[in-house]
C-alpha cells in the first residue's frame, strides 16, 4: 500500500519538539510518517517513539515506513484520546515531547475510498476509524434539518447552512444519499449560482469538513486532550500542535493560554487565593505559519497553524 503525504512544517516541528536521542516522543497522529521518520532519526540508537494512529492504513503504513527504526519504535492503533493507556501498557509514566498533526492527509482524499473529497465518487463515509459506528452517510440521512444546520454552521462556519439542510432532508426523501457525488449536487443546487461563482473555495467544502468533524468527534476529542496533555510529558516536555482551521486552533490557543497563566482569580483580587500556577510557557509567543517556499511546494499547508509550548 502507497500512503501518500507530505507533512507539513517538517523543520518547525523538529525545532520545537526538540527531539534528543535517548528521549521518548509520541506522534499522535502518525499519517504517512514523515515527521515520525524525523523524530526517529534524531532519538537514535536508544530512544523511543510511540506512534498512534486511529486510521489502521496509517498503521499498516508505518510498519513499513519505520521498519528501519523498528526497535525504536511502538505502534497502536486507536485515537490518541487514549495516550494515557496506550503509556500504561508500556510502563512509561511520562514523555518527553508530545506531536499532534490534524491535518486531512492525501492519502484520505486520494486513496481511502470513504468519501473525503467531493471531487470524487465514493461512499459517503468519513470515519478515520472504520470501527466506529457513524458514517457521514448516517448523518445526512437521519438528522433533521435542525441538526444538518447546526452541523454546517458550527464545524464548517458555513453561511448557507441552513438552504444546504433543507435540500438535504428533500433530496432524501427522494432516494437514500449514498455518495460524495450524490451529495455534491445537492450542495451545489442549495447555493445561489452568483453566490457560488465569487467563492474562492469548491462550494461543497465547508460541508465536507464539517461533516468529517461530526462523524470523527474530532473537536470533542481535540478540546478533552488539550485539557489533560500536561499531564503526560515530563518537565520540559514539549506538545507541538498542527491546526488547519479556526476551530481547532481556538481550542489549542484556549488551553495553551490557560495553562501559561495559571492563576484564574478576578483581576480585581490584590493576591492569588487559589494557588493556581502556571503549568507551561510558550515557545512561540504568536501562531507560526509555513513559508512562502513551503506553501508554493506544497499547497494543502497554506493554512497550517504551529502552537508549541514546554511543560514547566
Amino acid at each position: 500500500m502507497t500512503y501518500h503525504h507530505i507533512p507539513a512544517m517538517p523543520n518547525e516541528v523538529m525545532f520545537y519538539l526538540n527531539c534528543q536521542p535517548g528521549k521518548i516522543y509520541v506522534d499522535c497522529t502518525l499519517g504517512g510518517c514523515g515527521h515520525a521518520r524525523a523524530i526517529c532519526e534524531k532519538i537514535s540508537p536508544n530512544g523511543l517513539l510511540i506512534g498512534i494512529d486511529q486510521d489502521r492504513d496509517a498503521i499498516t503504513n508505518a510498519e513499513f515506513a519505520l521498519q528501519p527504526y523498528a526497535t525504536n519504535v511502538r505502534l497502536f492503533h486507536g485515537n490518541f484520546s487514549r495516550l494515557s493507556h496506550f503509556l500504561s501498557e508500556l510502563n512509561i509514566a511520562a514523555v518527553d515531547g508530545i506531536l499532534l498533526d490534524l491535518g486531512l492527509s492525501l492519502h484520505h482524499l486520494e486513496n481511502s475510498g470513504r468519501g473525503f473529497s467531493f471531487q470524487k465518487d465514493e461512499p459517503l463515509d468519513m470515519r478515520m476509524d472504520v470501527r466506529i459506528p457513524k458514517t457521514a452517510r448516517d448523518i445526512v440521512n437521519h438528522l433533521t434539518a435542525g441538526e444538518l444546520k447546526e452541523i454546517f454552521k458550527n464545524y464548517g462556519e458555513e453561511r448557507w447552512a441552513k438552504p444546504i439542510a433543507r435540500a438535504i432532508v428533500k433530496a432524501r426523501n427522494q432516494t437514500e444519499i449514498k455518495t460524495s457525488k450524490q451529495l455534491v449536487q445537492i450542495i451545489n443546487k442549495a447555493i445561489p449560482r452568483h453566490v457560488a461563482a465569487d467563492q474562492r473555495i469548491h462550494p461543497a467544502t465547508r460541508v465536507f469538513m464539517a461533516l468529517r468533524i461530526a462523524v470523527n468527534e474530532e473537536l470533542e476529542i481535540l478540546d478533552g486532550f488539550m485539557a489533560r496533555f500536561a499531564d503526560y510529558l515530563n518537565p520540559n516536555g514539549r506538545l507541538c500542535v498542527l491546526s488547519f482551521h479556526s476551530l481547532e486552533d481556538r481550542i489549542v490557543k484556549r488551553h495553551l493560554k490557560t495553562l501559561e497563566k495559571g492563576c484564574i482569580c478576578p483581576p480585581r483580587m490584590p493576591i492569588c487565593t487559589c494557588g493556581k500556577k502556571p503549568v507551561i510557557r510558550l515557545l512561540a509567543k504568536r501562531v507560526v505559519r509555513p513559508s512562502a517556499e513551503e506553501i508554493t511546494a506544497n499547497p494543502m499547508v497554506r493554512s497550517t497553524r504551529l502552537r508549541a509550548a514546554e511543560k514547566i
